[in-house]
Formats: structure tokens, sequence, C-alpha cells
């Protein structure tokens, strides 16, 4: 069966508009044109559009889940043995805060006071305004984010390929290098971390080395990014993180 895209909209709780920027950018084509040109979605786009929709909860960039999906040599199972596993565990940790709002409901109607240990314990090592400025640093009003979204708005499907393209490009040299036993501080590891740099600095906004930093610590620390770059090869985030460093150093 085939849906039109007010259907598909329906069905998946997006907009039209939506839909249309997905097939603009080349992320979601739809696979077939009525007699009068107007989009028609087979069930394989069904299923690409709930993998973009899995993603976009788990807070991908359209960019990588692009990536993510292209891929030629994944299973459509891994992906969502993927999604299951960041679900679970994002599942886990409000489980937990719910658990600790309820004892904190309970002890106020008790008249129990709790210790500090026993009212923050729930954050574990994280600090929760961090992740907020992290938050804000990645998708709020900053000037990075601004410029990436001035540029981002003028692409052409065309230009989503090419980008796609230079990071598959990107991540198999990438897997070749950590294949071949190369360490992070390794000419070749340096010089696909600039080449990293350069890539965010002509695509998105203009990425300093001390900014390019501080995102190799992000890929490091942050489930989201943590995930993408270990799906590309196991061990990649920290040996990523590493070369940039050693790069910036070199460059300084």
């Amino acid at each position: 069966m085939d849906h039109s895209v007010g259907q598909v909209a329906g069905f998946a709780g997006v907009t039209v508009r939506t839909l249309h920027h997905y097939d603009g950018i080349g992320l979601l084509s739809p696979s077939g044109r009525s007699h009068a040109g107007h989009r028609r979605y087979d069930d394989g786009d069904l299923d690409r559009l709930q993998q973009i929709l899995f993603y976009r909860e788990l807070g991908f960039p359209l960019e990588e889940i692009a990536v993510l999906l292209d891929d030629p040599d994944a299973d459509p199972q891994d992906h969502l043995r993927r999604q299951h596993a960041l679900l679970s565990g994002r599942i886990a940790e409000l489980q937990k805060m719910a658990a600790a709002v309820e004892t904190a409901m309970e002890a106020r109607k008790m008249g129990i006071n709790l210790t500090p240990e026993e009212k923050f314990e729930v954050f574990g090592a994280k600090d929760p305004e961090e992740h907020a400025e992290e938050a804000e640093r990645r998708w709020g009003g900053t000037a990075t984010y601004a410029e990436s979204q001035r540029r981002v708005a003028r692409y052409t499907k065309d230009d989503w390929k090419r980008m796609q393209a230079e990071v598959a490009a990107w991540s198999e040299a990438y897997t070749a290098v950590m294949e071949a036993g190369e360490p992070a501080g390794s000419e070749a590891a340096m010089e696909l971390a600039e080449a990293h740099r350069l890539h965010i600095s002509t695509w998105f906004y203009e990425c300093t080395y001390e900014i390019h930093r501080g995102l190799g610590e992000m890929y490091v620390g942050d489930p989201q990014f943590r995930a993408y770059y270990e799906s590309i090869r196991p061990g990649l985030a920290e040996h990523l993180r590493d070369a940039i460093d050693a790069n910036a150093e070199r460059r300084a």
C-alpha cells in the first residue's frame, strides 16, 4: 500500500511541512508519486520515518541520522537494538528520578528530614546545571547555534548529499586508522581530527580548536554523541577525543 503525505503526517504525528523538509534534504524521499505529482509513501518509507523519529526523540541531529540510516553495512535490526538500549537508559534514569520525587513527597508528608546525601543521590556525579548549559550550547540561542541554523536553512538536497558523502568518507578513513593500530597522537589520526574540525567549520559554524576540544569531551560524555561515534567503530569516541586534543596541542 502507499499513502499520501497527509496520511503519513497523521500516522506519525508530524506536520506535512516536516515531511516536505525531510524530502528536501534527502532524509526521507517518498518512493512514488501520483499521476498529479503528489508524494506517495510505501511501507518501507514508513519504516524509515519511524527510525528517523526514534533518533530525533533521542536527540540526534538530522545530518547524523542520515549517515546512520544510509550506512550500507547497517542492519535495520542494529538500529532497533541501539535505539532500545538508549531508550532503556533514559527510562531507567527517569524511573530513578521519579522514585526520588516520590521519596521526597512521602518524607515531606510524614515530616521526615532527608539527609543531604539522600536528597541529591539521584543525581550521582552528574551536575544538572552543567547538562542544562550543555543543552543550551548545543541547541539554544548561542551565536554558533544561530550561525548553524542560518547555514543549514540554505542547503539543498545536493548539499546534504555532499555532506553525507564527506562524513561517510571520513568515517571509513578513521576506521581504517584505528584498525591499523594508529594511536590518537599519530599524524594520520591528527589529520583526520583536523578534517573533522574543518568539516564543522565548512558546514555549520566556525569551529575553533578550543570549541573542538569541548566537542571532543562531549562526544565521550554525551550518550547520544557517544552512541553515534561508537556505531561507526567501538572505541572511536575516546580515540577521536584524544586525537582532537593532540591536534589542538600541535596547532597551538
